[in-house]
């Protein structure tokens, strides 16, 4: 087959790829550009580059496209499904990273650590500044609002600091795996108004865009924290944005917002309860250790059998 590397990735990973991939020919395109120009691919690998219709009407061979991560609303699947193209994504993998991120963010935020940075480069060593403001996660509740992979991860890493954890999904977790991972089920509105701090890890669809706004972020503890390391357009930046100048929730992290160049986006980065990160939460120089290996398996199985797992458009295949 020929595979299509699409997008900029770490060092080495083309090679990687044409070493576990010999009997196919493997290459490579940087820019967006590039991918919607191409023509003759059969599989494509993608990570942050977007896969519209015109991507698959243009490759006539292409059978598959697969998700470097584990969200696909980059990827039109529809569209794709509809041409009898497999998407496919990589559950897990990378979900110690985004879990990993979660925590700093939390502890960045509710230990005010940026603050006492900044006042310490501008030679302000007072210790106490932040003393009536900065908490420990111990003790505290966690809202998961997602139990899968990375939610699972978030609640095993915040219990080792001593948090409670409670979690919402609208596909709630067989009551053995709640037990295994000391997660105790809530409903939304519940979770909202009783955690100390709440995560968002659940993917971005029609059914979850906006699930936090005004009201849900009303419904929330003004001393509350609030963290995103899932997909932008989760929560209504807007309707976030009015609730932190009214002095509504303690802290904010972001690792997406739904426009980086918005005036909304502008306006909460100059908030100083606002911590803003570059979607780097499933990024580190280390995944493609993991990552590369999964998805070379995913292109031998689709080699050799025609599928693979954790194809996520699979409503809109053709019936065999």
């Amino acid at each position: 087959m020929n595979i299509v590397l699409a997008g900029p990735y770490p060092t080495s990973t083309l090679e990687d790829f044409q070493s576990l991939l010999p009997q196919h020919r493997v290459t490579s395109v940087l820019t967006q550009e590039e991918y919607d120009a191409m023509t003759d691919a059969e599989c494509i690998i993608v990570r942050i580059l977007k896969t519209p219709e015109a991507v698959i009407e243009h490759n006539p061979n292409l059978k598959s496209v697969i998700r470097w991560g584990t969200g696909y609303d980059s990827v039109d699947i529809e569209a794709a499904g509809k041409r009898g193209v497999m998407v496919a994504n990589t559950p897990g993998v990378n979900a110690y990273a985004v879990a990993e991120l979660t925590l700093g963010l939390m502890i960045l935020l509710s230990r005010k650590i940026l603050g006492y940075c900044h006042n310490v480069q501008s030679g302000n060593w007072d210790r106490g500044i932040y003393g009536n403001a900065s908490f420990s996660l111990n003790y505290k509740t966690v809202g998961i609002i997602g139990g899968g992979n990375i939610g699972r991860r978030v609640a095993a890493l915040t219990q080792a600091f001593g948090v409670r954890v409670q979690y919402y999904d609208p596909l709630r977790l067989p009551g053995e795996v709640e037990q295994q991972h000391h997660m105790t089920f809530v409903p939304l509105d519940q979770l909202l108004s009783t955690s100390d701090l709440i995560s968002l890890h659940v993917p971005l669809l029609d059914s979850t865009r906006h699930m936090i706004g005004a009201e849900q972020l009303a419904a929330m503890k003004p001393s509350a924290y609030l963290l995103n390391t899932a997909r932008g357009g989760l929560i209504d930046d807007a309707a976030l944005l009015e609730s932190l100048q009214k002095g509504h929730l303690a802290g904010v992290g972001l690792d997406c917002v739904e426009d980086e160049n918005s005036a909304v986006t502008a306006q909460l980065l100059q908030c100083p309860n606002v911590i803003i990160t570059p979607h780097i939460g499933g990024t580190t120089a280390d995944l493609a250790d993991a990552m590369i290996p999964f998805i070379a398996e995913k292109v031998t199985s689709l080699a050799k059998t025609g599928t693979m797992h954790d194809v996520v458009n699979t409503q809109w295949l053709p019936r065999s």
